[in-house]
């Protein structure tokens, strides 16, 4: 490895890319949000339950979140990295620790919200910029068929 990757970028460099990081209102967010509107599907966003998911039926109780795929343990896999750690030059434990952690929190919030009686449906920001219309007729799908079920 040279000393340039050894060494890492300027911290500085890293703080201003890291504050430019949204933590709502993401691309994959509205991608998603504007097909379901366009189906007739009406639904709440910041809704007030645990983990705050992106997009909320509460009648049907489904929980949509969109994961970005850096912060919640997903990048590695889709940069066909051996592991987790290969992510990360310098700092590799401090990070990996942070991303475990985020990770276990989302297993934590699905856990919560299904023994609440939620439907949880997570899908990576990934998935939604190469098929949006296929996550969103798969989020419709779910809400119609709970729709039907409770009438």
């Amino acid at each position: 490895m040279n000393d340039a990757r050894r060494q890492g970028r300027d911290p500085a460099v890293t703080s201003r890319m890291m504050a430019a990081v949204r933590h709502k209102d993401s691309k994959a967010e509205w991608a998603i949000r504007r097909r379901l509107h366009a189906m007739g599907l009406r639904y709440r966003l910041q809704y007030k339950i645990i983990g705050r998911p992106d997009i909320v039926f509460p009648r049907q109780k489904v929980a949509v979140f969109i994961d970005g795929d850096f912060w919640h343990g997903n990048a590695w896999r889709l940069r066909g990295l051996g592991r987790l750690a290969d992510l990360f030059p310098t700092r590799t434990e401090w990070w990996v620790a942070k991303i475990t952690r985020t990770m276990e929190r989302d297993a934590e919030v699905t856990q919560g919200l299904i023994e609440q009686g939620w439907v949880v449906l997570r899908f990576w920001e990934s998935d939604v910029e190469r098929d949006a219309d296929e996550v969103a007729e798969r989020i419709a799908r779910m809400v119609r068929q709970l729709r039907t079920s409770a009438a």
